[in-house]
C-alpha cells in the first residue's frame, strides 16, 4: 500500500493537471457508476486525505479513489497513447483539452456528493501532510489503546493518517525499538511523530521514501527492504518477520537485533 507521500504527490500532479479545467469526456468503469456522466464538469481540485484521493468537480460531487497495493494514476497528453497497463485494468479516465487521467487498477471508485466526504474519510485520524495535522490529537488517539505494537499501531490510519510499511518500519528503527514493543511503553512517542511528520514532508515531491539522507535505491533505508543485509549502523544482519494486522492484512516487519531493542519473534537469520 502507497506511503502518503507517494499518495500526496499523485494528487499534486493531478491537481497541476487539471484544476480548472473542464472535463470534455470521462468514463468510470465500475458498476456503480457506468453510467455516470461527468462531461461538462469543471475540475476544482485534488486533494489527498491520508491515502485517499479526493478529485471534486464543480455542481458538488467528488470522485473519491484509492491506490492500496497495485492502483496508480498515469497522466497522458490528450491524444496520447495510454500505456499504464491493460485496457482492463482501467477504471477511471477523465479527459480535458489539454490532459487524459486514467486510472489503473484502483480498487476504490466512488462519486459521491462533495458534502458527503466526510462518509469516506471521516473516520481517518490527523493527516500527517494535511492543513489538518495535529500532534497532541494523533497522541491522544494512539494513547487509547497503549497495548497495541508500535508499528500496528503508525498503520493504523483512524490514529494519524499518512504512515506505511516503509515509514513505519523505519520509524522504528531510528527509535531503537522493535516493531512489537508495546506503544504505551514506548517514551519518544512525540519524538517518532514529530520525526514521522519530517520525514514525510521532505519525501512529498520525491520518489524513494529516503530515510537515511541518502538517494540511492540500496542505501535509501535503514532497514526496510534489507533481510539479511548488514545493518547501515551496526553491520548486524537485518532480521524480518510477517507483521500480522489481522487477515489479509499481512506486512513485512525488518528490524537490527543490536539497534533496536524489545520484543521480536524467534526467526533465523
Amino acid at each position: 500500500m502507497p506511503e502518503g507521500d507517494t499518495v500526496y504527490r499523485t494528487a499534486a500532479r493531478l491537481h497541476q493537471a487539471l484544476a480548472g479545467r473542464l472535463l470534455t469526456g470521462a468514463d468510470l468503469r465500475v458498476p456503480a457508476h457506468a453510467t455516470a456522466d461527468l462531461s461538462g464538469h469543471r475540475v476544482l481540485d485534488v486533494t489527498p486525505r491520508g491515502k485517499h484521493l479526493l478529485t471534486r468537480f464543480d455542481g458538488g460531487l467528488t470522485l473519491h479513489t484509492h491506490l492500496r497495493m497495485d492502483g496508480s494514476w498515469e497522466l497522458y497528453r490528450t491524444g496520447e497513447h495510454w500505456h499504464g497497463g491493460a485496457a482492463h485494468q482501467i477504471r477511471a479516465v477523465l479527459v480535458t483539452a489539454e490532459h487524459t487521467a486514467v486510472g489503473y487498477r484502483l480498487p476504490v471508485v466512488e462519486l459521491l456528493r462533495t458534502a458527503d466526504e466526510q462518509r469516506v474519510v471521516g473516520h481517518l485520524g490527523p493527516d500527517l501532510l494535511g492543513p489538518d495535522w495535529d500532534l497532541a490529537e494523533a497522541l491522544r488517539r494512539l494513547a487509547e489503546q497503549p497495548e497495541l505494537p508500535l508499528a500496528e499501531a503508525l498503520l493504523d490510519q483512524t490514529k494519524l493518517a499518512g504512515i506505511g510499511n516503509v515509514y513505519a518500519n523505519e520509524l522504528c528503527y531510528l527509535a531503537g525499538v522493535t516493531p512489537w514493543t508495546p506503544l504505551g511503553t514506548v517514551p519518544t512517542l512525540e519524538r517518532i511523530l514529530a520525526r514521522a511528520h519530517q520525514l514525510l514532508d521532505a519525501n512529498k515531491l520525491r520518489p524513494g521514501h529516503p530515510t537515511t539522507g541518502e538517494t540511492r535505491p540500496d542505501r535509501r533505508n535503514f532497514v526496510y527492504g534489507r533481510a539479511r543485509r548488514p545493518c547501515l549502523r551496526c553491520g548486524t544482519a537485518i532480521r524480518t518477520a510477517p507483521h500480522v494486522q489481522g487477515a489479509g492484512r499481512d506486512r513485512p516487519a525488518f528490524w537490527c537485533p543490536r539497534c533496536q531493542h524489545g520484543p521480536a519473534p524467534a526467526v533465523r537469520r
